[in-house]
């Protein structure tokens, strides 16, 4: 085995180009000290108890008919500026809304400031969002049936793509500033995600960005994606994004009616 990747290869890797791999290995990473059995343990028992919180958040937005959305993003993306704006688009439809940072309320006083209810969890040292701290967040707001709930994550494009929180769909959200091979780079995320929002589209033209290449790459690693194009700051594209999500609200409180109706009509 390699030393240095852990890829398995007989008599170790190559190494003599520069790069260095650590995501080899059944477990998909390295530890020091810990091997690829005790790794996918460790992963196996925090995902299996996480699982189980969002499922229980799960079972009561389905309840209420309620579509979730999970953001998910680096930083600097305009999470937080395209919920604000999306958030007015939507005018006096319920929603409600669960912020995620590793330090201070800024996002979520930013949210109030629009007339929505928010609240802000604050994850410290940890990297993302998981199904108990939602659960929690959202026992804190008033939910009503029928509306959308916004779950930005910390500002992460790795662990929060592991973790399910209940929500409906990840929204993986890119500024175009950031570069054509970031779907690449971080393939787990926009594998994991529903839809990818290509934002400040307004830059493109002053950054030297193909946005057909973007689109390209996103489908190289999920070829099932789609794909919206917008800037929060110009408006250009925010139809099409609320329109994606009264359409995807809407057809969560049908099937929520529908499978209330049934489950009448069986007792």
């Amino acid at each position: 085995m390699c030393t240095v990747c852990g890829c398995g290869t007989e008599g170790g890797h190559d190494h003599s180009h520069g790069d260095l791999h650590f995501g080899h290995g059944p477990a998909g990473t390295q530890v020091a000290g810990m091997d690829q059995a005790r790794l996918i343990e460790i992963e196996t028992d925090i995902l299996s108890k996480n699982d189980r919180f969002a499922g229980a958040n799960r079972q009561m937005l389905r309840g209420k008919g309620v579509f979730a959305v999970n953001l998910v993003s680096s930083p600097g993306s305009g999470k937080t500026t395209l919920l604000c704006k999306t958030i007015e688009a939507m005018g006096d439809q319920p929603l409600a809304v669960i912020e995620g940072d590793q330090q201070t309320a800024n996002d979520a006083e930013r949210i109030r400031a629009t007339g929505a209810q928010a609240v802000q969890i604050n994850t410290g040292k940890g990297c993302h969002l998981d199904g108990h701290m939602v659960g929690h967040a959202m026992e804190k707001l008033d939910i009503a049936s029928g509306s959308v709930l916004f779950i930005e994550n910390v500002g992460n494009l790795v662990c929060p793509a592991g973790f399910d929180l209940g929500e409906d769909c990840k929204v993986a959200i890119l500024s175009v500033t950031e570069g054509e091979d970031k779907p690449l780079k971080y393939p787990d995320m926009f594998t994991a995600a529903k839809l990818a929002v290509l934002n400040k589209i307004d830059l493109a033209p002053h950054c030297d960005v193909d946005l057909d290449l973007y689109e390209a790459n996103l489908r190289r690693v999920n070829p099932g994606i789609e794909v919206l194009r917008l800037s929060a700051r110009t408006g250009d594209g925010m139809r099409q994004w609320t329109e994606w999500l009264q359409a995807n609200r809407d057809r969560k409180g049908a099937q929520s009616a529908e499978r209330n109706v049934r489950e009448e009509g069986a007792l």
